[in-house]
């Protein structure tokens, strides 16, 4: 068992992946959050809502009740929805036809449950939609349904990285127009590292942005490749 509370399959060392063996340990194969775990940690270790009390945050805006809740939810959720994608993920893969990028079987349908429950938003700036709960609350949810499923996760986890850059540095305008679309889900951030002569040394990158002049806008020349979270369905 791992310590997210992942039941690993036992797999003999000669072991063929094709074997009755290796079918009856993949049936056995399931993701069991500890929630309890999460709670003695909230309560008993961090003492955290004695520390949102010196945050001012009362405790009609996040109390013990709401939290143990959000967490019953979260494992729920990742281990009947986002686990079991595990399975389409690898062996489906996203798909790149006519143009249109499509995500492996189940994840269109998982992302809109994420997005309707509101997990995007749960510390993001209430004016634009989110609900400004501390980062701590999002942290737990963050790291169960990272564990369920990395691939799928990754698409609100770039939107973190996104969300948190326009609300420091984005002009009023711009909050308006992405920060909102971001926190409720109808966009996503993206990625994009790498470049076709370069592999994992980025310090080769060649892409730039430089100013258009306008005050608004930018000129970016350069080619990326393996862009995470882009235009996809």
């Amino acid at each position: 068992r791992s310590s997210a509370g992942m039941m690993l399959p036992k797999f003999a060392a000669s072991t063929a992946a094709t074997s009755p063996a290796a079918v009856v340990a993949m049936r056995n194969f399931r993701f069991e959050p500890r929630v309890r775990e999460y709670n003695f940690l909230y309560n008993d270790v961090l003492d955290y809502y004695k520390h949102y009390k010196e945050l001012g945050v009362s405790e009609d805006d996040l109390s013990k009740d709401l939290i143990e809740s959000m967490l019953d939810e979260c494992a729920k959720y990742s281990s009947t929805v986002l686990f079991p994608l595990l399975q389409s993920g690898d062996r489906e893969g996203c798909t790149l036809k006519n143009g249109n990028v499509t995500t492996p079987k189940g994840f269109k349908e998982a992302w809109n449950v994420f997005v309707e429950s509101g997990w995007q938003g749960i510390s993001s700036n209430k004016n634009y939609g989110g609900q400004g709960l501390p980062s701590s609350v999002s942290l737990a949810h963050k790291d169960i349904m990272a564990t369920a499923n990395w691939p799928f996760f990754m698409y609100s986890g770039l939107s973190a990285g996104a969300i948190a850059t326009l609300n420091l540095h984005g002009t009023e305008q711009q909050k308006e127009l992405y920060l909102r679309k971001i926190i409720e889900g109808t966009w996503t951030g993206t990625m994009c590292l790498t470049e076709p002569h370069c592999g994992t040394d980025l310090a080769q990158v060649k892409t730039k942005a430089e100013p258009s002049g306008d005050g608004k806008t930018y000129k970016i020349t350069g080619t990326k490749i393996f862009i995470s979270s882009g235009d996809h369905d």
